[in-house]
């Protein structure tokens, strides 16, 4: 009988005194996955640290051998328990420290809780990860030392191999921070920037641009690329370029306005919102929607430009836009919309739109509590402007039961108390008042318009809920409202009024009105419109 010969493997094919001579037995039937083989350490004489490695590579596919079933994230210290399934050891100690005594994969009660160091597939993780780890160095060195050698070819290079290394150059920054960081230190920002100007061509400022849209820029950088002639060259090729090249610029611009010094005349050109505007409308290219409406919105911010914006006709064309846009472009929107109506060609604007009170009440509580804010501000804008027409056209599109949605709704308290004013105010409109009236009175959650709202409009809603569910005609029912604020104006100015508010709310003639003390003008002009409405009454 032969006798037994041990085996020089420790534990795994391939192994041979704890070091790996044959990953192809290892990656077998694509356990591992492909991984080019090549003599571990590559070079490299000192170890290589495994979480940092993990860290930099942050590969999106990594062999499921090598992920902890708890953490999902690739393991460091891989420990086994006694049901055969392994594990990171910081997360299972975790684990038992919760006090779980069973296997987290199977759900198995452990009748052995020690944890044995899985160094097989230790050696394995670290191998796998260290030749990804040093590949990735070696392009990343290839690509700093092309990047060098790019920015010298530029530096002589004119008309067609310029335009060539420039289009190297913005796939190996694109590629690589390495090759990034390369070209910033060693001046590229400078050279970059000085082919742009009055005369650059297309295809050489969309290559230049691109490039400059991946890499970090000083203040002093901005402040170069900020001159009148380089900026007008961006806009150019802003409305003549590709979708990917007018994202590009629209994403410099706005890396330009965050220098501190930024003036805003620099950008406030008809041609650059035109563009931008051109860019929003772009049916065929969605991507692009929301870049222009960022851009456009930090525009927008500054009020010399507001008008402008909206003399280009930014707003009906906007308005058109809503139906059709992703929820964050969409808020994107309606927050320019919401800013323009501050002036007031921005309210004649969208109150000359005939969609613009249906949408904002459609909008109402839709997509988010920012839009409906948003929306409700603008209603508020263009009700101001223009009551009877504005009131009557909101509640027909059914405002009123959208208000008390987002009163009743998890909103915050200022957003609710907005949507009660509006309520009121709407109801203060005579010609929106029969049907306002009548969807107050069809609702089933009245009481919850006075929740989350100052105690006055409390007291208001109280006295108006309760006018709407009597059987007043429409004319007695406005004096009877009018009635009821004078009549809360005066309990601010510090008038009793417990046996006034019993006569508003119908109570027959007979009562003497109370006697108003002091001499103050307001108190003065209460007395005058409390008379005036209570012989109406």
């Amino acid at each position: 009988m032969p006798m037994y010969q041990p085996s020089k493997r420790d534990g795994l094919v391939g192994f041979e005194g704890g070091h790996i001579l044959d990953l192809d037995t290892a990656v077998k039937n694509g356990v591992l996955g492909e991984v080019a083989v090549g003599g571990f350490g590559g070079g490299v004489g000192e170890k290589l640290d495994l979480k940092k490695m993990i860290e930099e590579l942050n590969l999106p596919e990594v062999p499921p051998v090598f992920i902890c079933p708890i953490s999902l994230e690739p393991m460091q210290d891989p420990v086994t328990l006694c049901t055969g399934q392994t594990y990171e050891k910081s997360n299972i100690l975790k684990w038992f420290s919760l006090g779980h005594y069973t296997c987290p994969t199977t759900m198995q009660e452990l009748w052995d809780d020690t944890v044995t160091p899985n160094r097989t597939l230790n050696h394995l993780i670290y191998t796998w990860f260290s030749q990804k780890y040093l590949q990735m160095k070696k392009r990343s060195e290839d690509a700093q030392g092309r990047a060098t050698e790019l920015l010298n070819t530029l530096k002589k290079a004119k008309g067609q191999a310029r335009i060539q290394a420039l289009n190297e150059l913005q796939q190996v920054v694109k590629d690589h921070a390495t090759a990034r960081k390369s070209v910033v230190d060693e001046g590229g920002v400078v050279l970059l920037s000085s082919l742009l100007g009055p005369f650059t061509s297309y295809a050489v400022g969309s290559e230049v641009i691109a490039i400059l849209v991946n890499l970090t820029l000083d203040s002093e950088s901005k402040t170069n690329l900020m001159q009148p002639a380089k900026v007008s060259s961006i806009v150019d090729i802003l409305n003549e370029g590709s979708i990917e090249t007018k994202v590009n610029c629209v994403r410099l611009i706005e890396k330009l306005m965050e220098e501190k010094d930024f003036e805003v005349e620099i950008f406030s050109s008809h041609s650059l919102l035109v563009a931008l505007i051109r860019l929003v409308r772009d049916k065929r290219h969605p991507n692009g929607h929301l870049s222009g409406l960022g851009l456009l919105k930090s525009i927008c911010l500054h009020d010399k430009v507001r008008s402008l914006i909206v003399s280009i006709g930014a707003i009906p064309q906007l308005m058109e836009l809503l139906s059709g846009l992703s929820p964050d472009s969409l808020e994107l929107a309606l927050f320019i919309l919401d800013v323009l109506s501050s002036v007031p060609e921005g309210r004649q604007a969208l109150k000359d739109c005939s969609y613009t009170v249906p949408i904002m009440v459609k909008l109402l509580m839709r997509v988010s509590e920012s839009c409906t804010e948003y929306a409700l501000s603008i209603l508020w804008s263009v009700c101001k402007l223009s009551p009877d027409e504005c009131s009557s056209i909101a509640v027909d599109a059914g405002l009123a039961a959208k208000l008390l949605l987002v009163i009743q709704s998890g909103c915050s308290p200022v957003l609710k108390q907005h949507s009660l004013e509006l309520a009121l105010f709407i109801l203060d409109v005579p010609s929106s008042v029969p049907d306002g009236r009548q969807a107050l009175k069809d609702s089933k959650h009245l009481l919850v318009i006075q929740s989350g709202c100052s105690a006055l409009l409390k007291q208001r809603a109280a006295e108006l809920l309760k006018l709407c569910s009597l059987n007043y005609s429409d004319t007695i029912f406005i004096s009877k409202c009018k009635l009821t604020r004078t009549i809360q104006r005066r309990q601010s100015l510090g008038c009793s009024f417990t046996h006034i508010s019993s006569f508003v709310n119908g109570s027959k003639g007979g009562k003497r009105l109370p006697e108003l003390k002091g001499s103050n003008y307001n108190l003065r002009l209460f007395d005058k419109e409390y008379a005036k409405c209570a012989a109406f009454c």
